[in-house]
């Protein structure tokens, strides 16, 4: 039986990953839980803190699980098969928004951010055995409908949440060998599915046009009679698109290089919206300034640089694709999640992994930890 060895490097900057977004947590959420939301200021860091304890023991038992086992069609098959049953019920159940399972107690629940680790597990084990016929077109199409059925479920209810995963498995073929004859066709799908999913959300093109012409300038040049404007305003759930941005600029610069302190920043007392989940690394910018920002990116190339190694290392295909998918998944959320804040792409919610408050973003992101900790726990 081969020795166990942990990379500690890897775990240990997990545990201080999740142990520093509890407190930016508290930092962010204190105040606009009594504020707003009139309870206690302990009430968010305490269920985050509750959420860290559960997701640290998932993510110890797949530490400590060889993930050779999950090498089968019972793991890659009923994990995918798992979340699209859930995305369909939570459709159901939750007729406003499609996101969230309510549990009595202990808060919401969100199936859609399972779907990068499920999806992760079925890929490794579909590329694992079929990498070398990726050019064959009956491989190509089993593997895009299960990608597709999956990235559908999750776009009705959030856009946002799907894109990691569509990008994430989009790479996991281009670097298995994946030809960009079939990468272009691949990716013109995806773009025209991602078009079709943002034209039928009004605030979703309120999102991309207050990016690039937030006042409508260029927009009315084209379109004269306002129709554009009329059907964005139409959105129940509209506002004004670039407010989130424009306080997250105003946060982050205020921070400077040393930052104002922790617990002294004052976006976050109802100027920011969502400062302790989307956009919490503003939060983070203005009270600990850009040695704090630094920080939080450093933790993520610690990441990358990880699990990058396992991929070389691990002794077979189904180890190398699961530390890929795992260290795709979660660096690509934290960039394109950073990029956002910073005004440098569309706003569009999904939390800082392992910092955002949120028990569902944190339970996933743990889960995926701990695969791929069990990669390097079984490398020798």
């Amino acid at each position: 039986m081969a020795k166990l060895r942990t990379d500690w490097i890897l775990f240990l900057c997990i545990v201080a990953m999740v142990g520093f977004g509890v407190v930016a947590v508290y930092s962010a959420s204190s105040a606009v839980a009594e504020l707003r939301y009139h309870v206690a200021p302990y009430y968010f860091v305490l269920r985050q803190a509750g959420w860290a304890a559960i997701s640290f023991l998932v993510l110890m038992y797949f530490k400590r699980k060889d993930y050779r086992r999950m090498d089968s069609p019972e793991w890659a098959f009923s994990a995918l098969g798992i979340v699209l049953a859930l995305l369909v019920l939570v459709y159901v159940v939750d007729s406003t928004t499609h996101r969230w399972f309510k549990i009595p107690g202990v808060g919401s629940f969100q199936p859609s951010e399972f779907a990068k680790p499920a999806l992760i597990l079925f890929l490794s084990y579909f590329l694992s055995r079929r990498a070398h016929r990726l050019t064959d077109r009956r491989t190509l199409l089993q593997a895009l409908l299960a990608v597709l059925m999956l990235a559908a479920t999750v776009v009705v209810a959030d856009l946002g949440t799907a894109l990691v995963p569509l990008i994430m498995a989009a790479l996991m073929f281009w670097i298995a060998g994946l030809e960009w004859r079939y990468l272009i066709r691949v990716a013109a799908i995806g773009v025209l599915l991602v078009a079709v999913a943002i034209v039928s959300k009004g605030y979703r093109v309120g999102r991309i046009i207050a990016y690039v012409d937030p006042d409508y300038s260029k927009i009315e040049l084209i379109d004269s009679n306002g129709w554009l404007r009329s059907y964005i305003q139409r959105s129940t759930t509209v506002r004004d698109a670039s407010y989130q941005p424009r306080q997250s600029k105003i946060a982050v610069g205020t921070g400077g290089v040393l930052g104002v302190g922790l617990m002294q920043g004052k976006q976050k007392l109802m100027f920011l919206p969502d400062a302790h989940t989307d956009f919490i690394y503003a939060t983070v910018g203005e009270e600990l300034g850009l040695w704090g920002s630094t920080a939080v990116i450093a933790g993520f190339l610690v990441i990358l640089w990880r699990g990058s190694r396992l991929f070389v290392l691990a002794r077979d295909d189904f180890g190398k694709y699961l530390a890929l998918g795992v260290t795709l998944s979660i660096v690509l959320q934290a960039l394109i999640n950073m990029s956002v804040v910073l005004d440098m792409a569309p706003t569009k919610g999904f939390p800082l992994p392992m910092i955002s408050f949120g028990g569902s973003s944190l339970l996933s992101t743990l889960t995926s930890l701990g695969m791929l900790l069990s990669v390097s726990e079984n490398e020798g």
